[in-house]
């Protein structure tokens, strides 16, 4: 199956289109990406110059669990001090200061084009953190606090860390009955990977309607359209910087991945089920008798012609 890039593709081309100097006119731009993010990429001063904005609903909750400390440790020079109106975060490039050399346009392009992923961490940095001071505690079985990011509309991440583990949940919503079908179908497989063949992997518990027990307290609503995806990590997916960065990366966008190939699979079917009736038509055209005329001489007698 595909996996979804972690960084927003336009905002990538922007900028390498920018620093190799293959464009320079001026840019007004408002992107829509993955769980309603919107971002706007302008030159409102100078066209080397470049403002990219960025506007999501669970932003204050981000902030929240410490995103801005690592807006300021990734960013840095390039934060704003004050966001463009209306939006939550801007980073300003002066693409004259860049230096010109093709590993710094790189490193670059790829920090600026993974702003969501990076405000995203934040409750997963402070989760691991939090894990290992636990695993270090002497008080049996400490337990953090439920940490939540609405992130889309009736939808949420859920996160919470342990002794020995970290807890991530998903909600998910499925609006259409065929959408249900292949999500139970996708997250089953998700649940019977790990016992069939993939040990290392993280366990995976999956529910409908009724939310896991750590949930239970936030008194959600019952819904036949909400499905729960339970993701227990242990710190071998997390205790090493290589291992950790991947996993805040690819768990972030296990719900994208999830509708999206459900869209893909539904597509899939429907191109199978057109050809299969194509076929059916031919088979039918085939069937059909084929209609014998008959001729009349100029006396009026009838003969068939073969």
């Amino acid at each position: 199956m595909i996996l979804l890039d972690y960084n927003n593709a336009i905002i990538q081309d922007i900028l390498e289109a920018r620093l190799s100097g293959e464009k320079t006119d001026a840019l007004d731009m408002t992107v829509v990406d993955f769980d309603g993010v919107v971002y706007e990429i302008k030159t409102p001063n100078k066209r080397t110059e470049l403002y990219i904005s960025l506007r999501w609903m669970c932003y204050n909750e981000l902030i929240s669990f410490g995103a801005q400390t690592i807006l300021e440790r990734v960013y840095g020079q390039y934060l704003a001090a004050t966001p463009e109106s209306n939006y939550d975060v801007t980073l300003i490039i002066d693409l004259d200061t860049v230096p010109a050399d093709k590993e710094t346009h790189d490193a670059l392009t790829q920090k600026i084009s993974l702003l969501k992923r990076n405000l995203l961490s934040a409750p997963f940095e402070k989760a691991f953190a939090e894990q290992e001071q636990y695993e270090d505690s002497e008080k049996p079985n400490p337990t953090s606090e439920l940490m939540a990011v609405h992130y889309r509309e009736e939808e949420a991440i859920y996160i919470q860390s342990s002794h020995d583990r970290v807890t991530v949940l998903f909600s998910t919503k499925f609006k259409d009955e065929t959408d249900k079908i292949f999500g139970k179908v996708f997250l089953q497989e998700f649940v019977d990977a790990r016992r069939r063949r993939a040990f290392s992997a993280p366990q995976v518990l999956y529910t409908t309607r009724e939310p896991p027990r750590e949930l239970v307290h936030l008194n959600l609503r019952d819904s036949d359209d909400t499905s729960y995806v339970t993701f227990v990590l242990f710190p071998q997916h997390f205790e090493r910087g290589d291992a950790r960065e991947e996993t805040i990366s690819r768990i972030q966008i296990f719900r994208d991945y999830l509708h999206y190939h459900i869209k893909c699979s539904k597509a899939y079917m429907h191109t199978r089920m057109r050809a299969r009736v194509r076929d059916f038509l031919k088979v039918l055209n085939r069937a059909k008798p084929e209609v014998i005329a008959e001729k009349k001489t100029i006396s009026g007698k009838t003969f068939v012609r073969t």
